[in-house]
């Protein structure tokens, strides 16, 4: 490895353990409002009390856990073949850091007002803006490989189909508000979806 090999290479080291720190900060961050509640436990609720009081904040912490870390996997596929920097995925990965650590505060709305539309739309609207830019780092890949160690490369659609996907919830929350949250399990298609794409591929 020469030199610039080596350069490139610490480059990105720093660049993703910089990205995991973020991912860790913004994922604990969630928990904080947890935290604050169980003061409630001292003035006369019991713990029972609490835990139905504050079901809202429960229930948007593990949607938003949930979340982060499903886009922290895909950050993870898109980048585990990468061996190079480039400043261009530098800056696209920040700005899916952007959306990353603002997250929490539409989780604590959905908590506080999940009815609201612009909750709606500041928390889904938030996660698939988050995924565009990993969809834009993965096309950066695909057209530049001298960045990929050669053993695979990211597929763009995987990440294009969730952005549909989010942007298909956020369309059937507003249209139903009854559905509440639960059209975020629309999520789940595009993985479904591609695995029998490839298993028909495959095959034939």
């Amino acid at each position: 490895m020469s030199a610039s090999d080596e350069e490139q290479a610490r480059a990105l080291d720093r660049l993703l353990t910089f990205v995991d720190a973020v991912v860790a900060i913004a994922i604990t961050l969630l928990v904080l409002p947890l935290v604050e509640i169980t003061g409630d436990v001292g003035d006369g609720l019991t713990v029972e009390e609490l835990l139905r009081e504050h079901s809202a904040e429960f229930w948007a912490f593990l949607l938003s856990f949930a979340v982060i870390s499903r886009l922290w996997l895909i950050q993870h596929r898109t980048m585990r073949h990468v061996s190079g920097f480039h400043d261009r995925i530098a800056h696209l990965l920040v700005l899916w850091m952007l959306s990353i650590v603002f997250l929490p505060f539409p989780t604590a709305l959905v908590a506080e007002a999940p009815d609201d539309a612009l909750t709606k739309i500041l928390y889904i609207g938030t996660m698939a803006i988050g995924t565009v830019w990993l969809a834009l780092v993965q096309v950066t890949v695909v057209r530049m490989p001298e960045l990929s160690d050669g053993e695979g490369f990211p597929d763009p659609a995987a990440a294009w189909a969730t952005v549909g996907a989010m942007m298909l919830a956020l369309a059937v929350t507003l249209a139903f508000p009854s559905t509440s949250y639960f059209p975020l399990l629309l999520l789940l298609l595009p993985d479904l979806l591609l695995r029998w794409v490839r298993r028909i591929r495959a095959g034939g």
